[in-house]
């Protein structure tokens, strides 16, 4: 059973981009209302006609209302709804498509024509069209939140080229540019800002409505918009890798990405349907051999009950939809699934495993404590650690560099590294070493006891071979990281663990924090790669990992299903997962298996309901018990019903 393709370019603003680049003073409003009213007018005139048609059928005011007149005018009234479905029918008939809804319908009311039911061959096409209609309305719908990603997509960048600002395609704009946003503008490309802050609208990347404040030097996202005063961004990435980008790339690819209930059902209509026109054919002659009064006209009605009640539109309509809503409501919730399967997926996931760094801390190091031992006032001893730190790069060195130190700032010299244990050099005369407690004991300075039981990383400080003092830096928990463990449970996930590169310690001591079952420190990618491999060997377990670094990505490829932070995680975790967290929120988690349960839950509602009331209504059918009206509310009724079940997902709504 084929069903037209839905085309995403259909909802691109830019298709037509160009021709009117100003105000041209049309309503497009109002020309959005006639077109709709034109999309309707052919069953409304159908409707009409028809409602007519009986009306004079059952007074009988008009005898001239007889033969010719009376086939004549349902005739006309057929042709607005029956027209394009038989086309449709032809088409797939000459592409060796023969078993389609449209040749079923077809069929069904050309054959109430032949036998004198006007009227319900009418009505027939007419309510098919009116749920065609439906569906199409419900698509479109489903397909809103995808149009606002499209319309985020930016038009044009300001960027500064032989000493002014020009406009230019974002697509022209290269690495290392520089670009100016005014107020209300898009962010054309990924990059660092260059203005002290901005103020930003990052729904479309984040689905987040709130503003968030960016601070200079601080990553800034295409598709965000500028909300207060013109700011000025160095971009870092092309267009075509830029964060809006990549999530029109897999919104759009995820439609195409069929779930294992939707393939099925798309192979069970391709054989359910010739076997319903067999048995159509065989409820028609058959029963000339096995009855004694058999009336040929009497039989092929039956048999056309039984093909419009037999027709699989409510499943091949209803279930694409139900996925496509799942997909929309995630992309609302700041979730992208890359296809309909892992809506289905992560329902059967029941273990989740985390790494640490990025995923349920913020992946940046802050100065926890400053402990000075030293005959220095705190400032001044920070002062010797900052100089000998600026001539590291290491993500800690920064995280020192940033501490506010009144004075004026010292410098090193004669600074070298000593492999794995620190720096060594001198400042403003003194010899000054910085680094872990190996460093120390190998220069003979004795270290207190109290940093022994220290978990956080420590970097400690000696001044002309006397212990002066200790920092200790620490990585912050994101602000839903316990949130977001309580919200996993309550989704019914039953086992939570920690898989992370970071010392045991420091992994052991969040993970206690957090709550989590179990959790394990010090391990290398192909050591997160090797515990996953054996959870999936456990019977019953179906994992979910989620990851931000590149060397989280094996694992995400591995696990069943594979969760990416999509705001600050590396390009690599984001295209090996299935699943992306475009908040960097861990408790998105809980979200995303809610939006799976019920996008299956309709899915299956609306199985049900289609199986339950064909078998009911078809027996009677063919049976000789059932009209055409029962047929069409069995079949088009239905189909109705499930439209509107699926449409459920769209008003939803997931704490």
């Amino acid at each position: 059973m084929k069903k037209k393709k839905v085309n995403l370019r259909d909802l691109d603003p830019k298709e037509h981009q160009g021709e009117h680049s100003h105000d041209d003073g049309h309503n497009h409003s109002s020309a959005a209302e006639v077109s709709n009213f034109k999309t309707y007018l052919p069953a409304i005139f159908s409707f009409l006609m028809l409602i007519t048609g009986i009306a004079i059928d059952y007074f009988d005011t008009f005898p001239f209302f007889r033969g010719w007149v009376r086939i004549i005018w349902y005739t006309v009234a057929y042709i607005p709804v029956g027209f394009p479905v038989i086309k449709e029918g032809w088409n797939s008939i000459r592409n060796g498509d023969f078993f389609t809804e449209f040749f079923l319908m077809s069929i069904a009311t050309l054959g109430a024509f032949a036998i004198g039911e006007y009227p319900e061959g009418v009505a027939v096409m007419l309510f098919y069209a009116v749920g065609e209609l439906f569906q199409n309305a419900a698509v479109n719908r489903a397909k809103g939140n995808i149009k606002a990603l499209l319309d985020a997509r930016p038009d044009e960048a300001l960027v500064y080229r032989n000493g002014d600002f020009v406009s230019v395609n974002p697509e022209t704009v290269e690495i290392g540019e520089r670009i100016q946003v005014r107020v209300g503008e898009k962010i054309p490309l990924d990059g660092i800002l260059l203005s002290e802050k901005a103020s930003l609208n990052t729904a479309a990347i984040t689905g987040e409505s709130k503003p968030d404040t960016i601070a200079k030097s601080e990553k800034i996202y295409a598709g965000s918009i500028n909300l207060d005063g013109v700011i000025e961004v160095k971009t870092t990435k092309e267009f075509k890798d830029s964060s809006i980008a990549r999530i029109l790339d897999m919104v759009q690819n995820a439609t195409a990405r069929k779930s294992k209930t939707e393939l099925f059902i798309r192979k069970f209509a391709g054989i359910y349907t010739p076997i319903v026109v067999f048995l159509a054919i065989g409820l028609t002659f058959l029963p000339y051999f096995f009855v004694d009064d058999y009336v040929f006209r009497d039989w092929l009605y039956r048999a056309l009950i039984f093909l419009v009640i037999s027709c699989p539109c409510a499943l091949v309509i209803s279930i694409p939809l139900g996925y496509f809503g799942g997909l929309g409501a995630a992309s609302r919730n700041g979730i992208l699934f890359k296809g309909a399967s892992f809506l289905d997926a992560i329902t059967k996931v029941n273990t989740v495993v985390m790494d640490k760094t990025g995923t349920v801390t913020k992946g940046v190091f802050k100065i926890k404590e400053v402990v000075n031992k030293s005959a220095f006032a705190e400032a001044e001893f920070m002062q010797y650690l900052m100089a000998m730190e600026e001539q590291s790069t290491h993500p800690i060195a920064k995280a020192i560099t940033e501490y506010k130190a009144d004075g004026a700032d010292f410098e090193a010299t004669e600074v070298s590294e000593v492999a794995g244990k620190g720096l060594k050099g001198t400042v403003n005369g003194k010899q000054v070493l910085v680094g872990n407690k190996a460093l120390m004991v190998s220069n003979g300075i004795e270290v207190p006891s109290e940093t022994d039981t220290i978990v956080e990383s420590i970097v400690m400080v000696a001044i002309d071979k006397k212990f002066a003092g200790y920092v200790t830096i620490a990585d912050e928990l994101k602000e839903d990281a316990h949130q977001a463990i309580k919200q996993i449970r309550e989704a019914g996930i039953s086992k939570i663990i920690m898989l992370s590169g970071d010392k045991d310690s420091i992994t052991q001591k969040v993970s206690k924090e957090l709550n989590i079952d179990w959790a394990k420190g010090g391990l290398l990618p192909e050591d997160k790669l090797t515990e996953v491999e054996e959870l999936k060997k456990k019977p019953d377990t179906t994992v979910a990992f989620m990851g931000d670094g590149i060397n989280d990505a094996p694992v995400l490829a591995a696990s069943n299903v594979g969760i990416a932070m999509g705001g600050l995680g590396s390009d690599v975790a984001i295209e090996t997962a299935d699943v992306i967290i475009q908040t960097d929120q861990p408790s998105k988690i809980a979200t995303a298996v809610k939006i799976g349960r019920s996008t299956r839950k309709i899915v299956w509602q609306n199985i049900g309901l289609a199986f339950g009331v064909k078998i009911i209504v078809l027996i009677p059918g063919a049976g000789g018990l059932a009209t055409m009206w029962e047929a069409v509310f069995a079949d088009v009724g239905v189909a109705l019903l499930a439209i509107f079940n699926a449409v459920r997902l769209q008003k939803m709504k997931w704490g």
